[in-house]
């Protein structure tokens, strides 16, 4: 498993685990959070390793389809790179403006609630 893959799919698990059935959310953790194999998954469950496999397949694809239309993840990661071009600028135009960098930190923290 390559870790982009797998940093991407935690990443939408984020966004959209929500939206995702309790069996979908179950497998898709286990196999990209917690690093089970399909294996383990299967002797977990009692059901083979091809409908796990099946299942965290459509569940991919199930959270690309909700990227795909409602954009929260390419938000989120526009927004956190414009944060880092604020954060430099201000560091290095007006570095010892603390009430800027308050007013940075706040907006940053607002965005995690």
């Amino acid at each position: 498993m390559e870790i982009e893959k797998n940093n991407r799919i935690n990443s939408l698990l984020e966004f959209y685990e929500q939206l995702l059935t309790p069996k979908q959310k179950e497998y898709i953790t286990l196999y990209y959070a917690d690093d089970y194999s399909l294996g383990e998954i299967s002797e977990e469950f009692q059901v083979s390793r091809q409908a796990v496999y099946d299942n965290i397949k459509r569940t991919v694809n199930i959270l690309e389809k909700y990227e795909k239309q409602l954009h929260l993840l390419s938000s989120f990661e526009v927004r956190n790179a414009k944060f880092d071009q604020i954060r430099a600028y201000i560091n290095r135009k007006y570095p010892n403006d603390t009430e800027l960098k308050h007013f940075l930190d706040d907006l940053e923290k607002s965005e995690e609630e």
